[in-house]
């Protein structure tokens, strides 16, 4: 397509954008060698096209009998006849690309969006023998930790249809926890794969960051960006992991090799005599409920009677770590995920064009759309970049790495660290017009201890404890990074010594009856 040539009130804008003080007579003179430059825009377009792939043919369908919303679409795409997961269903968190299926990514400015590519975890899931089920609601732009944010609508809580499910992988721990398929994709930036799994009862794993490859799905945030398991079981997280890890060569994020491990094969090892750091700081915040810590307390002591050790840690740099993460999150998703329209640029790696084009076009007409926690990243991020441009990102992720290290040293004397995974059970969903005040607190408040380890890239999973009133609550296992088989070693063990993990009280009577 040809690019038309700016005109003159253009360059005047972009010579006031940059501060240029090029004169009227001056940028006249620039208009033609400007218009020149666009040749190469085009021929680059020309040449893309010739090699762009075309989107497949693949049958969908509305959701039917979508009681608590977790469906976007519903599909029947059948994998590979043999592989370590065949016969499997697979729900695909919606802001993860599917070809041929429609995308939404929880919000009207991805509306409409249908995929050409599959994205490299889809390819291997069914390479593996999964059968993809269809699309998981998320939240809008996935930038909320409860799951009442998301197009075309809220996601409820199977224990409780009055409450939130979590997010932003919310749909995706619904469809797990119902049994409505047996493996579910979630993302993970500030605790999306924990968050839900926690509040919805299921296990939730977010791997060592690049362990697993993001290649095809919508990025918020590079250095913060993880794609992971969410099962039933620690072994169905662990067999799900073995299959998605591994370079792919198309994505920045990951090392250029990485060792190949039986995640499966490696929980036969069991995890007695393992060190167990307790973290001081996980507990007791101002957003704990006591019943909470409790449960995971009594975790803890369930693990020491499987033959692990277990004693009490502090790392004082884990009350800080969410300053940290809040500057990234806020400056670098609005430099990204806001003005870069996801992909942003200064990275290698596949992109996605058509992507880019449509949210770059639907972002302008809906942004009115768009959630109450996006729009304060995008007023806050570029606020403060404008004020210091930029100086605030590079000073987070410069600490971010004392924020590792602070962690690493920790772990040089301990194989694990526990804590709550969230401070308090699912609450109540809330209606989009909400007060401010409520909204936010409802969608961000659990994040505490969630959000420091996409930061630091350290392995993290979410296994269930206790009830607590009723309802679902985390103990959350970290570990050294890329030493995943460890952290699912460890949840294995715990599950195992409970004797499994309970369902909600419809599957659970389901189950009965069977």
């Amino acid at each position: 397509m040809a690019i038309p040539a700016p005109d003159p009130a253009r360059l005047a804008a972009l010579n006031q954008h940059f501060a240029f003080g090029l004169s009227e007579a001056e940028l006249a003179e620039f208009g033609p060698a400007v218009a020149a430059t666009f040749a190469a825009s085009e021929r680059v377009e020309e040449l893309y096209a010739a090699s762009a792939p075309e989107a497949p043919e693949r049958a969908w369908s509305e959701p039917a009998g979508n009681a608590l919303g977790a469906w976007y679409v519903t599909t029947s795409i059948p994998g590979a006849a043999e592989g370590p997961l065949a016969g499997r269903t697979v729900a695909i968190k919606d802001n993860v690309c599917v070809a041929g299926v429609p995308m939404m990514n929880g919000s009207r400015t991805v509306e409409g969006f249908v995929p050409r590519r599959d994205a490299t975890v889809v390819t291997r899931l069914l390479a593996a023998g999964t059968t993809v089920a269809g699309k998981a609601v998320c939240e809008d732009l996935c930038f909320s930790g409860a799951s009442f944010t998301s197009h075309p609508g809220p996601v409820r809580n199977p224990w409780d249809p009055s409450r939130n499910a979590g997010g932003s992988s919310s749909g995706s721990a619904v469809l797990v926890a119902t049994g409505e398929v047996d493996l579910a994709v979630g993302g993970d930036q500030g605790g999306s794969v924990r968050i839900p799994s926690s509040f919805c009862g299921i296990v939730g794993h977010k791997p060592t960051h690049g362990l697993v490859p993001y290649t095809g799905a919508f990025p918020i945030e590079q250095t913060i960006d993880h794609l992971g398991p969410m099962t039933r079981t620690v072994a169905d997280a662990a067999a799900m992991l073995g299959v998605m890890a591994g370079v792919d060569g198309l994505d920045p994020r990951q090392p250029t090799t990485i060792d190949p491990v039986d995640y499966l094969a490696a929980l036969a090892q069991g995890a007695e005599g393992l060190r167990v750091g307790v973290v001081a700081e996980g507990f007791g915040t101002a957003m704990s409920d006591p019943g909470v810590d409790e449960a995971v307390r009594a975790a803890v002591a369930t693990l020491r009677e499987a033959g692990l050790t277990a004693e009490d840690v502090s790392i004082p740099w884990h009350v800080d770590a969410m300053a940290v993460w809040n500057v990234i999150a806020t400056e670098g998703a609005t430099f990204q995920m806001l003005d870069g329209n996801g992909y942003g640029m200064n990275s290698p790696g596949l992109y996605d064009p058509e992507l880019i084009a449509h949210y770059a076009a639907q972002r302008i007409v809906n942004g009115a759309h768009l959630s109450k926690t996006v729009k304060l990243v995008g007023l806050s991020g570029r606020y403060t970049f404008e004020l210091a441009g930029g100086k605030y990102y590079a000073m987070a992720r410069n600490l971010a790495l004392e924020l590792r290290k602070a962690y690493d040293d920790v772990l040089s004397a301990y194989d694990v660290l526990v804590m709550p995974t969230l401070p308090y059970p699912a609450r109540e969903l809330l209606p989009l017009d909400a007060p401010l005040g409520d909204y936010l607190t409802t969608a961000l408040t659990m994040i505490g201890n969630t959000a420091p380890f996409d930061v630091t890239g350290h392995p993290a999973i979410s296994v269930p404890t206790a009830l607590v009133d009723g309802l679902p609550a985390g103990l959350m296992v970290v570990g050294k990074r890329f030493d995943d088989a460890t952290v699912l070693r460890v949840a294995h063990t715990y599950e195992q010594a409970v004797g499994g993990f309970p369902a909600p009280p419809a599957l659970a009577r389901t189950e009965s009856n069977a």
